[in-house]
């Protein structure tokens, strides 16, 4: 993929966010009262990279094809870019790089049974696995349970899978079923700007962002804001219509299933003895009178995966 004119935008509006949110104070630079730009200069983002004003104003403006990674890694040093954004800009630096040949579609993957006994074995956990565009490719009954309203949503169920981005974004109920909607949003965004830079030739993957920056208002404010996310994992707090308020803590896992080919694996459990193990065994024991490989799972083959790690 060569310097398009979209991917340079990409690449300047990453940059320049970045670089406004870093004071001349916070990297050790001096400053005064006249400073009429947020956030660094981009002559000093260039003092502080090793490189000449010239240099950085023309990778801001995103001609990244050909920049050498020890150059990146300055930049990104300078930026003080976390590791989740210094692997995307790396992203849209491999990306930009002329191809020689096509983008090769990848290959579908078919799910062997041990994962899904994998997933069935947790009993006291909900564990699912999603790909980059945070479609819910397999679960085990428990998640199946716990996830109920991103599965029955009907802004997720018309498009044949249960898709975590849709429903946070185009479905009101979200903002119930996840009690900090806020960050959701922002996390969803932020997963689907980094899977973004991984594969930029995934079309099912533009469709779902051009879909996402239609329909919603909140989703076009948060990838405005071009934040990025890769590992995620933490606390998550949820309202179940059938067992109520859940906090919960959740662990994603690379679920390898080809060279080319990385899931997520995500378990969400409760700490041991809290009102909301209680609820989730509660939940769980609801699950036992339900079919154990509910219509609609599937674990066959996918066309163009990803990866995702929202939590």
């Amino acid at each position: 993929m060569d310097d398009r004119p979209d991917h340079r935008a990409q690449i300047r509006d990453f940059l320049a966010t970045r670089r406004a949110r870093l004071t001349p104070e916070q990297v050790g630079l001096p400053t005064s009262s006249r400073r009429r730009v947020p956030g660094l200069r981009r002559e000093e983002v260039a003092v502080l990279a090793g490189v000449s004003t010239e240099w950085y104003i023309r990778l801001e403006k995103g001609h990244i094809s050909g920049v050498s990674e020890e150059v990146l890694d300055a930049v990104a040093q300078a930026l003080r870019l976390d590791h989740d954004e210094r692997t995307y800009l790396f992203d849209l630096a491999h990306a930009a790089r002329p191809a020689r040949r096509a983008p090769s579609r990848r290959a579908d993957v078919r799910f062997p049974p041990r994962v899904q006994w994998l997933l069935d074995s947790m009993t006291m956990s909900a564990a699912f696995v999603r790909n980059g565009r945070q479609d819910l490719v397999t679960y085990n009954a428990l998640a199946r349970a716990l996830l109920a309203p991103v599965f029955d949503s009907p802004v997720t169920t018309r498009h044949g899978r249960a898709n975590l981005a849709r429903y946070v974004f185009l479905d009101p109920g979200s903002q119930q079923f996840f009690v900090d909607w806020d960050a959701a949003t922002a996390v969803s965004a932020a997963l689907l700007r980094a899977e973004a830079g991984r594969e930029p030739h995934d079309r099912a993957l533009r469709d779902l962002v051009g879909e996402l920056s239609t329909l919603s208002t909140a989703f076009r404010s948060q990838w405005a804001v071009h934040d990025v996310r890769i590992r995620h994992d933490g606390d998550k707090r949820l309202w179940h219509p059938q067992v109520g308020d859940l906090e919960l803590t959740y662990q994603s896992l690379d679920l390898r299933m080809s060279n080319q080919t990385v899931y997520d694996l995500t378990i969400y459990t409760a700490e041991p003895g809290s009102t909301s193990e209680e609820r989730l065994k509660l939940l769980a024991s609801l699950t036992v009178t339900q079919p154990a490989h509910p219509a609609g799972r599937h674990t066959g083959p996918e066309p163009s995966q990803g990866r995702s790690d929202l939590g």
